[in-house]
């Protein structure tokens, strides 16, 4: 080894953490811009650099947003995630186990052409369901808002499968012997082998419902069905420009899945390493 290959180790090294400091930085400046500005007095938000932290940090932005109608639009996220997690947990088990066992003609064919669907932007399906949804008359309902997505996704279909299809077929056949169908094989043997990757798809449907503005905002206009992320986007139209309160909104809608990051983490690499999946 040369001189000047030792030389340009270090160097190199150096310029390494040089860009995963600044990509680190450039991640967790929007984070930091939130809290800041949620945490600043209407009158000093412009009085310094936004990045600037507060020089009397104050909870009246949150206080406030949390004794409106704000409030009552995080309740309906919770139980819009909640009702789409469970229905997705459901039907998503249901329909993967199918591809993934049963034998009938055409499911190769079927699941494939269902899982091209991906390659479909959601905004294209936008209209098209909204029509569906008039024609029902769920239009501003809590059955409109959920329908789309409640019964399943391509990719939860696609997860569950690709893990279903990994775990032995020899245990299914013993139980088989035994006497068990394939509801009682799915309950008792396939999902008390397949917890991790359906915890994989809770957190993932939990972040993605949680996160869902589109449809919320096109099939919802009253408050009794109004989700977070179309609250704070009302708040522009209601209030003006308040930029604390909107990063207050943003702040208590950030909060939870910062939460779910933080406890779920390790058990969502755990869960995506037994998939297979990259």
């Amino acid at each position: 080894m040369t001189t000047t290959t030792r030389r340009r180790r270090p160097s190199r090294r150096a310029a390494l953490y040089a860009t995963l400091i600044i990509g680190a930085a450039m991640s967790v400046f929007p984070y930091w811009l939130i809290v800041s500005t949620a945490l600043k007095p209407r009158g000093e938000l412009f009085e310094a650099a936004p990045w600037a932290p507060p020089s009397s940090p104050t909870l009246e932005n949150l206080g406030a947003l949390l004794s409106s109608d704000f409030a009552r639009s995080i309740l309906n996220t919770f139980l819009f995630v909640t009702v789409l997690t469970v229905g997705q947990l459901i039907f998503t088990t249901l329909a993967a186990y199918a591809f993934a066992r049963l034998d009938f003609r055409g499911r190769n064919s079927l699941f494939w052409l269902y899982l091209a669907t991906l390659m479909v932007p959601n905004v294209v399906t936008l209209i098209p369901l909204f029509l569906i949804m008039r024609e029902l008359g769920l239009v501003n309902s809590w059955y409109g808002l959920v329908a789309p997505y409640v019964f399943g996704t391509p990719y939860g279909i696609f997860l569950m499968r690709q893990f279903f299809r990994s775990i032995p077929r020899e245990i299914e056949e013993a139980a088989r012997v035994d006497g068990a169908g394939h509801l009682t094989i799915l309950w008792r043997i396939i999902l008390p082998m397949s917890r991790p990757i359906l915890a994989t798809l809770a957190i993932v449907t939990v972040i993605s419902s949680w996160n869902n503005f589109l449809w919320p905002l096109i099939i919802t206009s009253s408050e009794d069905t109004r989700v977070v992320t179309v609250a704070i986007a009302a708040l522009r139209s209601e209030i003006g420009i308040d930029y604390t309160r909107m990063m207050a909104g943003s702040l208590l809608t950030l909060l939870p899945m910062l939460l779910v990051f933080v406890f779920f983490q390790r058990y969502i690499v755990r869960s995506v390493a037994l998939t297979g999946l990259k």
